[in-house]
């Protein structure tokens, strides 16, 4: 199987597809906003880099999420909840960890199949 790379940076690949599976890389919102709209703008980048792969989000088969906070979690699922398709919803994982800077609030990695 090959390996494919798309959006491919000094330090990592936006898109990586393996076979039938996408893979992407952790992404982050817009810094200055709150959970809520940096939330929104992940989901819209996530959107944007699965249709560069050729797939969309009824395909993502995982998702693990990052809060800098976790007593911002159902600021997060809300908007998690308007974007992510019912009877599509993948296996998910959420937790708090130290982001690369105090300005991100929230980082979410895809894994989706093609």
């Amino acid at each position: 199987m090959s390996i494919r790379r798309i959006d491919v940076g000094p330090r990592m690949s936006q898109i990586v597809i393996h076979g039938n599976t996408v893979y992407l890389a952790g992404q982050v919102g817009e810094p200055g906003g709150n959970v809520a709209s940096q939330t929104r703008d992940i989901l819209a980048t996530i959107d944007e880099l699965l249709a560069k792969a050729g797939t969309d989000k009824t395909k993502i088969v995982q998702a693990i999420i990052w809060l800098a906070d976790m007593g911002t979690f159902a600021e997060m699922n809300s908007e998690w909840d308007k974007w992510v398709p019912q009877g599509h919803t993948p296996a998910r994982a959420t937790g708090e960890a130290k982001l690369a800077g105090p300005e991100y609030l929230v980082e979410i990695i895809i894994t989706a199949a093609i």
